[in-house]
């Protein structure tokens, strides 16, 4: 085995994947330079984008078909219909009508309902929608580009960007970003006379960039130059999401990890329960969680050689948890004080959906009002419906296990949805839970559901 001229040994992706695949110790490396690394992956990239836009064009539509008269909180267009492309010869009320083991038995199960890999699931790690790079980059000269692969979706399928910023202690000033992606150049101006020094200071950490794993100073990142690394606020922009992914870090190995979706940050005060499944217990553990062990993969022998930011739990932690408190939810004009519908403004379409999300369709027994959340963990058992063991683009499609129970307040502003973002459209949630809860629903009381949840 040769060595560089800087003397460092790099691990060749597919042939580790291949050695580790035998058993084989995963120290064993083929020598590779940064610049080799570079050009290798460059050279590779192109065809794990087609293997990926093929495999998302096979199962959906993902065609920009905006819903009429229905928008994001800052104006966006919300998309509609049902985009998870069905099997040949059955419609969803045919699929609807069998029990799970003849699903599975006759493979009906729809692929767009099957786990969504990442976008290079082999590689993983952090990647950012287009829209969120070239405004970091504007105004902060941080370039989150990487050289290796890019985002996978498109952008009419994402939330509004950048998201509107509501707070629980202000509510008289609606939107309190302006309009502007928050970032360490202009908090400070947006927020000095809104917030105290603590809330202030803890906005601050939550928009400085700290090393991570994909974008660090060493010379097996996958930023071309030497990075400062990622903020809090890069995939919570805003305090909300703009769909940024990653693959999770407590699971092994790389075929069986979970592409995750970025939660929104709004409501976090309301909530007992943080990451998808990790069911940490507050947002002060999440936001150390995530700096000192999902930035780095899990890997803590990582962490350390990359720069890991250790915050200190008394002042830091509680300050960037401070300000994370106060981050609200959209406002919903036609919801009274119990979070239910005002019979006087809403439609009749609405007000039946809400007695399908309470009764039939048993949305109720985990997204209770006034949040829509019961803050616990469920297991959907969707292998019920599929063969373990299917694997497709580097992902094999075994158990979710249990999945937190996410607040349903603004959820017309958060698609993808999903912990790993495999339903595009509230209507694709719905026809997903009308099958995992065996509910039946009719077409009708299907799109009043969905009427329903556009007003939360």
């Amino acid at each position: 085995m040769r060595r560089t001229p800087c003397g460092r040994r790099w691990l060749h992706a597919s042939l580790a994947a291949a050695l580790l695949a035998a058993g084989a110790p995963a120290l064993l490396a083929q020598t590779e330079s940064f610049d080799e690394l570079v050009k290798r992956l460059q050279r590779e990239k192109p065809a794990f984008a087609k293997r990926q836009q093929d495999l998302l064009a096979q199962r959906y539509d993902l065609s920009d078909r905006p819903a009429q008269g229905v928008t994001m909180s800052r104006g966006k267009p919300v998309q509609q219909g049902v985009r998870v492309r069905l099997p040949q010869g059955v419609t969803w009320q045919q699929l609807a009508a069998l029990p799970p083991d003849e699903i599975k038995r006759r493979r009906l199960w729809p692929q767009g309902f099957l786990p969504l890999p990442h976008p290079h699931h082999e590689a993983g790690g952090m990647i950012f929608p287009q829209p969120l790079i070239d405004e970091t980059k504007r105004q902060t000269a941080r370039d989150l580009t990487r050289f290796d692969l890019d985002f996978d979706l498109p952008q009419h399928l994402l939330p509004e960007f950048p998201a509107p910023i509501f707070l629980t202690t202000r509510p008289d000033l609606g939107d309190v970003s302006k309009g502007q992606l928050v970032t360490l150049d202009n908090f400070q101006a947006l927020f000095k006379d809104v917030l105290n020094p603590k809330q202030l200071e803890g906005l601050r950490l939550l928009v400085t960039p700290f090393p991570q794993q994909q974008f660090n100073a060493t010379d097996d990142r996958r930023s071309l130059r030497p990075h400062l690394g990622v903020a809090c606020f890069d995939c919570h922009a805003n305090g909300h999401t703009n769909a940024a992914t990653h693959t999770v870090g407590d699971i092994r190995p790389d075929a069986l990890r979970h592409r995750i979706d970025t939660p929104s940050l709004r409501g976090v005060n309301v909530q007992r329960l943080f990451g998808s499944q990790r069911a940490l217990k507050t947002v002060e553990d999440f936001t150390e969680f995530e700096q000192r062990a999902a930035y780095f993969d899990g890997d803590h022998s990582a962490a350390a050689r990359k720069g890991v930011n250790v915050l200190e739990r008394g002042s830091q932690v509680h300050f960037m948890g401070e300000f994370q408190a106060l981050l609200d939810f959209p406002p919903a004009p036609k919801l009274d004080v119990t979070g239910r519908l005002d019979p006087a403004k809403a439609t009749p379409a609405e007000l039946r959906g809400e007695k399908v999300f309470n009764g039939k369709g048993q949305c109720s027994s985990c997204h209770m009002p006034p949040y829509y959340t019961d803050n616990l963990m469920h297991n959907l058992r969707t292998e019920r419906f599929y063969e373990e063991g299917i694997t497709f683009n580097g992902r094999k499609a075994m158990q979710d296990g249990p999945i937190k129970t996410f607040p349903l307040r603004g959820i017309k502003d958060s698609p993808p949805y999903l912990h790993d973002d495999r339903l595009m459209t509230l209507e694709d949630t719905v026809e997903f839970f009308n099958l995992v809860l065996g509910v039946k629903l009719s077409d009708q009381e299907k799109q009043d559901l969905v009427a329903f949840l556009r007003t939360l």
